[in-house]
């Protein structure tokens, strides 16, 4: 047969097993026939995708040697370019039949050998897989398929995502090809095209705006596609709307009649909603709104979809009536003719130019002045205005700023955990690829992802990232659970939600941010080319820092929180669920003896309790006796913000811990999942001890004896997890499309793709235009010399 990852032949064969027999399929990691039974597609009808028998997503692919399963995808690419392929080794064969015979080529010379520049690399078919990634997964302790499953939430959400996925990547209209050579007008152009003929799709198929075939196809499309903040622009008249709101104006914006965007962010406020300047004024005698931005720090900043598309948004301003302030409230205001899309009277709006990424969104500004809108158009489930001027109001005012704690809920999932699993994905796999120095003198040169240093750096990201996602889950279901009391007028949980989503976002951004930095830094300089990948989910994450609320600001927000949830418990009062721990303040000692017991979930859980009531009591205590020595309440709590904002932290990494060790024991312990979750969850855990050392040992709670058992056993990890990373990423399951990167294919041909891309660059297939103007005179320079 020959080792992994060797070519043979690709002949077609013929294998029986339990009475079935196909031809034309391989195994990516051995390069024999394999099995496949048949299943059906859930495309449906309306797939036009022809497929081989038994090549559906619920089919299974297995290789008879190793009895590994092979996704739908790779299996599919091998049957359709089976022909192509066998015809160019035909090719091949007869080329080097009429050749001497040299010598073999080392494994060292293989991965050195000039490439074929003929054809472009992205076809390559899983023959071709390089054979130190191959080897990686042949040594997997769990099953791949199955660990999917659990990340997708079952398997028919695996069948059902691959196949939203395989319907959009086969649409040459959401090509991203050459997306790393596009201008900005060119990235805006292309969004705008993929959002349009989205809509067409989705309905070709039959899939749901609110349907999970809507999150999938957002996956497949890697946020490349105009419009995104006419969902937030939907969202907040379904949540904020009355039913006759949400009767006039989701209908015109499902069919897409209007464009909406999302305006509350200024020129000079962001965060701080209660300092908007933006104004809305009622006017008694014609029943109207009157808008204005009066300064230029009112005027409205950074809406997506503003500069060019939107013709409608939801202005957030101060209502006034009678010259008396009510506070901020959402308007609908169209900005845009819908006939010839001219700005409206009143209205100045454009683009606010370059940005570090979202070449491809039209971040705008808007101005209004004296832009007068209907009474009806005040979104007024929770408040409204009656024609007399009263004010009234249903619920809590916090109800408006429940949009913005939707989005932060979303984009953690969106725009933070995925670029991070990807990043992951990339950096991992090129780092056993890629090979430099000599472990092990006499030996060849070692995958980097062999030194530990390599392991430290990339495996706690890993780890996070699959923290990062199960506390994802639970968010998402706590948020669910918040919106329909909310539905029901019970406001209840809006102080917990609004705690949660704030912390929770500002410290998921802020610990994504750095891994992601640290995965392109991990790959060296081919990290810092665009073709990587990795500079354009940097900076895309590196905004999630930023918007939505500034992290900071938000961190203290969960901190207020949970000051006065501590007060509560302190004094015996109900406090929510989350918090209960709070009263739970044991005076005591880490009872670790021996590295192995800083593996057991309920130490290391209950060090990270310790740790964050300890932070939360002591900033309650210095904030209590600062008020108790007269300093002033607002002036005592600014004194105390940076302790504020760990305590915030280290609540938000406790529940984190917690999280993951409840969702491990929840597992099912078969095919090994549990057992590799486990491993990351220790990972995960001790990684943020060993990194926050000083917050344990503060109180002496861990010793440093303890700190030493906690580093033995977390270097442990590393080379436990490092057998698994590569299947760890794979379970991913992200597509060569959509990782977009020249370093993390599947098939592992680093060197062959970004020679490939790079001669794509328009660069590349064009005459210097500095030649004429000023390399030809200077090289032609009379006076220049031999």
């Amino acid at each position: 047969m020959g080792a992994p990852g060797t070519s043979v032949p690709w002949e077609s064969k013929k294998v029986a097993r339990q009475g079935e027999i196909r031809t034309g399929s391989h195994c990516a990691l051995c390069i024999i026939a394999v099995t496949t039974a048949p299943a059906k597609s859930p495309l449906g009808t309306g797939s036009a995708r022809s497929q081989p028998a038994g090549t559906g997503r619920g089919g299974r692919w297995e290789c008879l040697t190793h009895g590994m399963c092979l996704s739908q995808r790779f299996a599919y690419k091998v049957h359709r370019s089976f022909a192509a392929r066998r015809a160019e080794r035909q090719q091949q064969e007869a080329r080097c039949s009429q050749q001497p015979a040299a010598a073999p080529v080392t494994h060292c010379a293989a991965r050195m050998a000039l490439p074929d520049t003929t054809e472009d690399t992205q076809g390559f078919g899983l023959a071709n897989v390089n054979p130190d990634l191959a080897s990686e997964r042949l040594t997997a302790s769990f099953s791949v398929p199955r660990l999917t499953a659990v990340l997708d939430g079952g398997a028919e959400r695996t069948r059902l995502r691959r196949a939203v996925v395989d319907v959009i990547e086969s649409d040459p209209v959401f090509s991203r090809e050459n997306q790393y050579f596009q201008s900005q007008n060119e990235r805006y152009e292309a969004a705008v095209r993929k959002a349009v003929h989205v809509r067409k799709k989705m309905q070709e198929m039959g899939w749901s705006e609110d349907g999970p075939e809507s999150v999938y196809v957002y996956r497949a499309l890697s946020g490349d596609v105009a419009f995104l903040l006419h969902r937030v622009f939907m969202r907040s008249i379904s949540v904020l709307g009355s039913d006759k709101q949400v009767a006039k104006w989701i209908p015109l914006a499902t069919e897409y009649q209007i464009i909406g965007s999302y305006a509350q962010t200024e020129l000079g406020h962001g965060t701080y909603l209660q300092g908007l300047e933006t104004t809305a004024v009622f006017d008694i005698s014609t029943q109207e709104f009157i808008l204005n931005t009066p300064t230029i720090s009112a005027m409205k900043w950074w809406p997506g979809d503003m500069g060019r598309s939107a013709t409608h948004t939801v202005a957030f301003a101060q209502l006034y009536i009678h010259g008396k302030c009510y506070g901020v409230h959402p308007f609908i205001v169209q900005i845009r003719s819908l006939q010839d899309h001219s700005l409206c009277p009143g209205v100045i709006a454009g683009d606010i130019g370059p940005k570090m990424n979202f070449e491809h969104i039209d971040n705008g500004y808007l101005m209004l002045k004296n832009v007068r809108i209907p009474r009806e158009n005040m979104l007024n489930k929770f408040c409204e205005v009656q024609p007399d001027g009263t004010y009234k109001r249903r619920g809590s005012q916090k109800i408006n700023y429940f949009t913005m704690t939707s989005v932060r809920v979303s984009l953690i999932s969106d725009e933070v955990i995925l670029p991070l699993m990807k990043a992951c994905t990339i950096a991992i796999r090129y780092s056993v690829v890629r090979r430099q120095s000599k472990l092990n003198p006499g030996e060849e040169e070692a995958k980097i992802l062999d030194y530990q240093t390599q392991q430290e750096k990339l495996l706690p990201q890993l780890a996070a990232a699959y923290a990062f996602h199960f506390i994802n889950n639970y968010l998402h279901k706590l948020f669910n659970r918040g919106y329909r009391e909310i539905q029901g007028r019970n406001f209840d949980s809006l102080p917990e939600l609004h705690a949660f989503s704030s912390g929770f976002k500002a410290m998921v951004t802020q610990f994504c941010t750095s891994g992601l930095e640290i995965c392109l830094r991990a790959c060296g300089g081919h990290g810092y080319s665009l073709l990587s990948g990795l500079p354009s989910l940097y900076t895309k994450i590196l905004a999630s820092c930023i918007y939505e609320g500034e992290n900071t600001i938000l961190l203290l927000q969960t901190a207020r929180f949970l000051i006065k949830c501590f007060t509560a418990a302190s004094a015996s009062q109900p406090v929510p669920p989350s918090v209960t721990y709070l009263s739970a303040m044991k005076p005591g000692k880490c009872p670790a003896k021996d590295k192995l017991d800083f593996l057991s979930p309920d130490i290391y859980t209950e060090a990270y309790q310790h740790a964050a009531i300890r932070l939360i009591s002591s900033t309650a205590a210095k904030l209590q006796d600062l008020i108790q020595s007269g300093v002033e309440r607002h002036e005592a709590w600014n004194q105390c913000t940076v302790q504020l904002v760990q305590a915030a932290k280290a609540h938000c990494h406790y529940i984190t811990v917690k999280n993951f060790v409840e969702t491990v024991e929840k597992l099912e312990n078969t095919a090994g999942i549990q057992n590799i979750m486990k491993h990351l969850c220790d990972l995960f855990a001790l990684h943020g001890i060993f990194s926050n050392a000083g917050i344990f040992l503060h109180d002496g709670y861990i010793t440093g004896a303890q700190m030493d058992m906690v580093t033995a056993s977390y270097l442990e990890l590393l080379g436990i997890i490092r057998k698994d990373a590569v299947p760890l990423v794979d379970a991913f399951d992200f597509t060569d499309k959509s990782l977009n990167s020249a370093l993390g294919n599947y098939d592992g041909q680093v060197y062959q793709r970004l020679y490939e891309w790079a001669r794509k660059a328009p660069t590349n297939k064009q005459i210097s235009p500095a030649y004429e103007k000023y390399l030809k005179p200077l090289l032609h320079n009379k006076l220049s010399k031999l």
